[in-house]
């Protein structure tokens, strides 16, 4: 659970930006479990947002670089970096707040790197010798992949342990849980997500793996949760209703692959103030209902929680959806959760924590006007092991309302608003 600052800030974020909302976590959000806070894309680079007509990523810009082709945090954003100390003093503020620090890493290795055949540190091999110059991101004109080749693998043990020195908690890796092209992406880069691990293992920190970006293909469920803690299993998230349809269909197919550590990832919450990075600043476009059935679903579904938004500027409810205390149990890693039921109008979910049998049904609805929905709680029960459910629940409490509900004849049921949702929950 935390913040990234890709929706509101794109390529663009500073230091200040960064410490600003990191003090606002610690304030706010810190006693609700919230507590990363990333850096995402091209810290490193210079004049971001300059060609914003034309250019997301400017083609072979200027990058902040060391003489191994490790990249460092551009100064002109991240003051505190220079000399040499790189991202070790924000992590430490980030620190002295009781939360974590995180970055955004695209796979692989500087073009620039390869161009100028800098050495990789602690080997007698450059750069253009591991570089894969026909493994490139389509949209990112940064990085070369890494050829699987012990030299390849010497050049990421040498940037985790740069990071695990700066203090570096989680890396959300890009161009890399889902490559190549086409409408059915490929997994074609696996070995280094093996590379990767394998260089986090040999930094000594305890470090978060974040994939990105997706749809993750389900076949390789097992090589995600060998090697990763979280991986996307869509594309870039955004805040329309049409998207968030979609994720029903995602959440269903890979229910089966959530468990403690292992997160298949909804993606960022795209709520309050967001898309500054394309001059359009703006609210969600969401409604409240929508925003409400989004929380409900990454939750109940197991997904980690990233906002997204600029936190200094959240309003009063956007921040009430984010310190619901009873929904954010559902996060505590202790819970298995199961699709119950799904049509074009209507879905249902159950949680339950086996070892307490507390529980949780949530019904959505899919349609574009309010309906009764009705599940029978023999249907909830069926979904897992015999004992789960310990006992019935004469009376639930649904979570968005608070509002106290008798259980009659085995059913729960509630008017749903359009494109929302209602969350019981029985201890």
């Amino acid at each position: 659970m935390g913040w990234n600052s890709y929706d509101y800030y794109d390529t663009n974020v500073t230091e200040a930006n960064v410490l600003a909302n990191a003090e606002f976590m610690a304030k706010h959000l810190k006693p609700y479990g919230w507590e990363y806070v990333v850096v995402d894309i091209q810290w490193y680079a210079y004049n971001t947002a300059s060609m914003r007509d034309r250019f997301q990523y400017i083609p072979f810009g200027k990058n902040e670089m060391d003489e191994f082709g490790r990249l460092l945090p551009c100064p002109d954003k991240f003051p505190s970096s220079v000399n040499g100390a790189g991202f070790k003093p924000l992590a430490d503020k980030i620190h002295a707040l009781g939360l974590k620090f995180g970055i955004h890493i695209m796979r692989g290795i500087p073009r620039a790197a390869a161009q100028n055949h800098l050495p990789i540190l602690g080997t007698d091999v450059t750069a253009d010798m591991v570089a894969d110059p026909s493994s490139i991101a389509p949209w990112n004109p940064d990085m070369y992949g890494i050829r699987n080749c012990e030299a390849g693998q010497k050049y990421y043990e040498s940037i985790l342990e740069l990071y695990a020195a700066w203090g570096v908690d989680f890396i959300k890796c890009d161009d890399i849980c889902a490559t190549g092209f086409g409408k059915e992406k490929q997994y074609n880069e696996r070995h280094e997500v093996e590379m990767l691990h394998k260089a986090i293992e040999h930094c000594g920190r305890s470090i978060v793996l974040s994939l990105s970006p997706g749809p993750a293909l389900v076949t390789e469920s097992w090589h995600y949760k060998k090697y990763a803690n979280m991986w996307r299993i869509t594309d870039d998230f955004w805040d329309n209703w049409e998207t968030l349809l979609y994720m029903f269909d995602r959440c269903e197919k890979w229910q089966d692959h959530v468990s403690y550590g292992c997160y298949p990832d909804c993606d960022m919450l795209p709520l309050g103030k967001v898309g500054k990075h394309f001059g359009q600043e703006r609210d969600t476009l969401f409604t409240r209902e929508e925003q409400k059935t989004m929380m409900t679903l990454w939750c109940i579904f197991g997904s980690p929680l990233m906002l997204g938004a600029e936190m200094t500027m959240l309003d009063d409810w956007t921040l009430s959806l984010l310190q619901n205390e009873e929904l954010l149990r559902l996060e505590n890693g202790r819970f298995v959760s199961k699709q119950v039921l799904r049509d074009k109008e209507k879905c249902v979910w159950a949680s339950v924590d086996p070892k307490t049998g507390e529980h949780y049904i949530a019904l959505f609805n899919l349609k574009n006007e309010g309906q009764e929905i009705t599940v029978f709680c023999e249907e909830c029960r069926d979904m897992f092991p015999d004992g789960y459910f310990v006992a019935d629940a004469e009376k639930m409490v649904e979570v968005w309302s608070q509002t106290l509900v008798m259980v009659k004849y085995d059913t729960v049921r509630g008017n749903v608003m359009p494109h929302g949702t209602l969350l019981f929950h029985a201890d």
